[in-house]
């Protein structure tokens, strides 16, 4: 279709962008139903939407891919917006993690008696944004897609009115968030500044075709560029509201944040960085060195000392970032493939390891102490052992998705020559390992007369994404193949 404004044609191709008007859609819905029903939406309708939203999505991104076989990859809103292998993928991977964690929190909101629509609402308007993200061709919309998705998860975290520590995290994110939002957003400017253009693909096509022999601006452009993207993915030292933000929200707000900002921002990073700034490659990678080693390090000796189940994850979630860093570094096809790899493994762990922490919280979701999980695997084996599952998998245990994850990031390093970079990645597992194992032990161990050793009740919906999650992770883990090659093939074309 062409819409037109004055002088202003622009050709749409609605298949690319359906995605993002079925989450938007869903969101606005839901918005309505709220406002003009007497009563307080059901919970099980909330639900319902999201996971219809998602399948929708889903299914949406199988007839991209067709199309992407058949025609190659396009761009649809002068050029604004893409459709590649890579955004088809990581679309898929945000829509499963929406249903899943939208079975959890729906379990939470019942265990809790938390009513209303306004979590379904502002999760599925910030998934829209993630989706955004992981399409944008253009530094405007990557920043639109930024914003959207981070308004929501700023209420989100606060969602639980009785709890004044979700208040505070929220307060925190929305502060450090509000400065993270303003320097992407002036890094964008002096981009613009340097290249004349704001569009991924131009940027490209001017840095490879011209000499730029004052590059202080557009240096300066990236590196603002990267602290904002720094912050969304809790890079050190851009990580410290992290734990304070996992440790404050509702757990199973956690569990989403975890996993859908990790894709929108990684896939946006790459789009920047790589398919973007590609030719000043040789200009960022000191500055991506440094930040590995700050983050892989400084993530796992900063969870050592945890005794709190989400600070813990927290932690966690920092160390995973700095192991994606090593893909996006190697700036190759084999690195960005690794890098998808890793992102679809890790959301759905992320997400089923957090469904077992909201069950662990107890009414209140205040029970996160790493001894409350004393003896799990003793009174309920199928619990602790699929947690025991989920944790070794982050370690990067041989027959788990994690394994091979961690080992293709660092295959596309040294292939690149980070044979350094990757032993202290290597190094940073190693120190990693003591916590996760120490998880582990505990899950084992004999139960404490002083600990509540009642058995905990699992929903139908939570066990499912436990299942999912665990099934996923060992079916990945000793067949790593088919998805391996279709990260592989989604990678070899980015922007047209």
């Amino acid at each position: 279709m062409i819409a037109t404004a004055g002088t202003l044609h622009v050709s749409i191709h609605y298949l690319v962008i359906l995605p993002v008007l079925i989450l938007f859609g869903a969101s606005l819905v839901l918005l309505i139903a709220s406002a003009m029903w007497r009563r307080t939406v059901p919970t099980a309708v909330t639900t319902a939407t999201t996971l219809a939203a998602s399948l929708a999505v889903l299914v949406v991104t199988y007839f991209q891919w067709r199309c992407l076989d058949k025609s190659g990859p396009s761009s649809t809103v002068a050029h604004a917006v893409v459709l590649d292998g890579f955004s088809v993928v990581a679309t898929a991977v945000i829509a499963l993690s929406v249903a899943m964690a939208a079975l959890v929190a729906h379990d939470w909101a019942v265990r809790e008696n938390v009513r209303g629509a306004e979590y379904s609402i502002l999760a599925l308007a910030s998934s829209a944004g993630a989706v955004l993200m992981t399409q944008a061709n253009d530094l405007v919309v990557i920043f639109l897609g930024l914003e959207i998705l981070s308004l929501g998860l700023y209420v989100l975290v606060a969602i639980d009115r009785r709890k004044g520590e979700s208040a505070e995290a929220a307060l925190k994110y929305f502060i450090l968030g509000g400065f993270a939002s303003a320097i992407f957003i002036y890094g964008a400017a002096l981009v613009y500044g340097a290249t004349g253009s704001t569009n991924i693909s131009s940027v490209s096509y001017f840095l490879g075709s011209n000499v730029v022999l004052h590059p202080g601006l557009l240096y300066a452009g990236g590196a603002l560029l990267l602290v904002g993207f720094a912050f969304k993915i809790a890079a050190v030292p851009f990580h410290m509201w992290s734990p304070d933000v996992y440790e404050g929200a509702p757990t199973p707000v956690t569990g989403f944040m975890a996993s859908i900002v990790k894709v929108g921002a990684f896939a946006a990073l790459i789009r920047v960085m790589i398919s973007g700034l590609g030719t000043q490659l040789a200009t960022w990678r000191p500055i991506f060195w440094v930040l590995i080693i700050l983050t892989t390090v400084g993530g796992a000796l900063l969870a050592l000392p945890q005794r709190n189940a989400k600070r813990l994850l927290a932690y966690s979630s920092i160390n995973h970032a700095g192991f994606i860093l090593v893909g996006v570094w190697a700036g190759t096809v084999l690195g960005n493939a690794a890098t998808l790899f890793y992102l679809a493994t890790y959301a759905p762990t992320v997400v089923a390891t957090f469904a077992i922490v909201t069950l662990m919280g107890g009414l209140g979701d205040e029970r996160h102490s790493l001894e409350s999980y004393r003896g799990l695997a003793r009174r309920q084996p199928w619990l602790g052992a699929s947690l025991a599952v989920l944790l070794l998998s982050q370690l990067g245990a041989p027959l788990t998705a994690g394994f091979y994850a961690k080992y293709s990031v660092l295959a596309a390093a040294v292939d690149s020559g980070g044979v350094a970079l990757a032993l202290v990645a290597l190094l940073s597992a190693a120190i990693a390992a003591s916590f996760y194992l120490r998880w582990t032990v505990v899950l084992y161990a004999e139960p404490d007369d002083e600990i509540d050793v009642s058995r905990v009740v699992v929903p139908r919906g939570t066990a499912l994404v436990i299942g999912v999650g665990v099934g996923l992770t060992l079916l990945l883990g000793v067949w790593p193949g088919p998805l391996a090659a279709l990260a592989q093939h989604a990678t070899v074309y980015f922007t047209p």
